[in-house]
């Protein structure tokens, strides 16, 4: 019941997504939820009470590098129906993969294309 109400927390933010994370490198993917913020994406672990996120990204520095359907192996981990979309965060040689639904792939996209111009602080 914990983890129900917990995600209910997070989901009162705004618009949130069941998400993998992968860092470029590691073999296991982390299961969690990705939730959208103006200025960063805040990615919870499905499993954990904490209310605070497990990483961020500035959307700013988010862009897609590649995508390609799970592999075989990864479908065990992030699902039959799982995307994984390599990204750049914007810092120096670090590169993440996400696991997202089609669906949830389209609303990501959307969500980086729609930031608005202008250095970040402008948008608090």
């Amino acid at each position: 019941m914990g983890i129900a109400v917990r995600r209910t927390l997070i989901e009162r933010g705004g618009g949130s997504v069941e998400c993998g994370l992968r860092r470029a490198g590691d073999r296991r993917w982390r299961l969690g939820l990705a939730a959208y913020q103006p200025d960063e994406l805040r990615w919870y672990p499905v499993f954990g009470l904490r209310l605070r996120p497990g990483e961020f990204f500035a959307r700013r520095g988010l862009s897609v590098v590649s995508r390609r359907p799970a592999d075989p192996v990864e479908v065990t981990s992030v699902g039959s129906d799982a995307v994984v979309v390599e990204c750049a965060t914007g810092k120096p040689a670090e590169r993440i993969e996400l696991a997202l639904s089609e669906d949830a792939l389209t609303g990501f996209l959307a969500w980086l294309e729609a930031a608005p111009p202008g250095p970040i602080s402008d948008l608090r």
